[in-house]
């Protein structure tokens, strides 16, 4: 027979079922295995190595009516203090077990704090953000420095940094944290510290001293040259938020490069030191969508959640579309396809991710299915 004959013929291989004796065998070595803490890969390799991921972690809405509705319970019957420290309620990620997840690297809650209420200082190794989706009158402390929050702000408290919050104003606050919690405690780096019972500093400026040193569009201060592994600015404003966001839109009125799609204004929040990600393992970003405009369906590795700041409109993931109105929270599984399309009002967005990690390490994807 010619050698060409044999690349036309397909050859299967079948491995022979064991006979009764070697069943038995095979049963008492697998057994001893357990008992010696081994697992052999043959037994394992498609839950190891799928073609693609996998996640446990599912997509998953949380209306902001029911959120804010138990966030106000709990102030009225749960104190802040020592020991429980915050009043914050956790997204438990339904897909994980039963652990206070939103993902398998994420945390996130819906903090509140009533009027006249301070949450004593403490710090630990999780990096943390704030984002203000309503209200004023709270300031946080973060190492001595008092930072205002209000209303789309985004506020930093990188890793180790001492924090405490204090409300003077006649109303309560509610905002969404965000940590990355779950990958600090998988990887046993967590760190944590009591801080000073009283605020290290009561006082309400305007701005911070963070801001007025580094809040300053392109310019930074030539006292702290180099490089720093989270961002120096406290707080990013809503207004320069809001005022990039609408640039962007008039260059595309005007014909002009700017924005991440059709319709779509898009900013991520930067650390002026590096120009990369505001903390070492979070990104954040910050999405307006114009009235009816949608973006383009997109797979990622690493887990996405977004917050409805203003609109309405339909976030698809996967099989799952979700309907959404402001402060409603929806996460993005890794490698899920996901889109976001505004209804006739509009849709604004915060968001954020754990790509910084995936990004360090080499093993970021990110995959755009074009259409027919």
């Amino acid at each position: 027979m010619a050698d060409s004959d044999y690349s036309n013929k397909h050859v299967e291989f079948k491995v022979p079922e064991p006979t009764p004796e070697e069943a038995a065998e095979l049963e008492t070595m697998y057994q001893k295995m357990d008992e010696t803490y081994l697992k052999p890969l043959w037994r394992q390799i498609g839950g190891l190595m799928p073609n693609t991921p996998e996640p446990a972690a599912v997509a998953h809405k949380w209306v902001w009516a029911d959120l804010i509705k138990l966030a106000r319970r709990s102030g009225e019957l749960v104190p802040v203090g020592r020991g429980g420290e915050r009043r914050a309620l956790g997204f438990a990620n339904p897909g994980l077990g039963g652990n206070t997840y939103i993902s398998p690297t994420l945390w996130a809650a819906i903090q509140y704090l009533a009027p006249g209420e301070n949450a004593p200082e403490h710090r630990h190794s999780q990096n943390a953000f704030r984002f203000v989706i309503e209200g004023e009158g709270v300031w946080t402390v973060v190492n001595g420095d008092a930072v205002p929050m209000k209303r789309g702000d985004l506020l930093l408290t990188p890793g180790w940094n001492f924090h405490g919050h204090h409300n003077i104003a006649t109303e309560p606050m509610a905002w969404l944290d965000g940590l990355d919690i779950p990958f600090q405690h998988q990887m046993d780096t967590g760190f944590f510290e009591y801080g000073s019972e009283a605020l290290t500093d009561e006082s309400t400026p305007e701005f911070s001293r963070s801001e007025k040193l580094w809040a300053h569009p392109g310019l930074r201060p030539l006292a702290f040259p180099g490089q720093t592994s989270s961002s120096p600015i406290g707080r990013y404003s809503w207004a320069h938020t809001d005022a990039a966001l609408n640039d962007q839109l008039a260059l595309e009125d005007a014909g002009f490069p700017g924005v991440a799609g059709p319709g779509h204004a898009a900013i991520r929040y930067t650390n002026p030191t590096t120009g990369g990600d505001v903390m070492s393992t979070i990104r954040c970003e910050f999405h307006r969508l114009r009235p009816s405009a949608e973006t383009e369906p997109t797979h990622e590795v690493g887990n996405r959640v977004f917050q409805v700041f203003e609109g309405t409109g339909t976030i698809n993931v996967g099989e799952k579309s979700f309907e959404v109105a402001k402060g409603d929270v929806v996460n993005i599984p890794s490698w899920q396809k996901w889109s976001v399309q505004a209804d006739t009002d509009g849709l604004d967005l915060f968001c954020f991710s754990d790509f910084p990690i995936f990004e360090k390490l080499d093993l970021a994807r990110v995959f755009i299915p074009k259409g027919i």
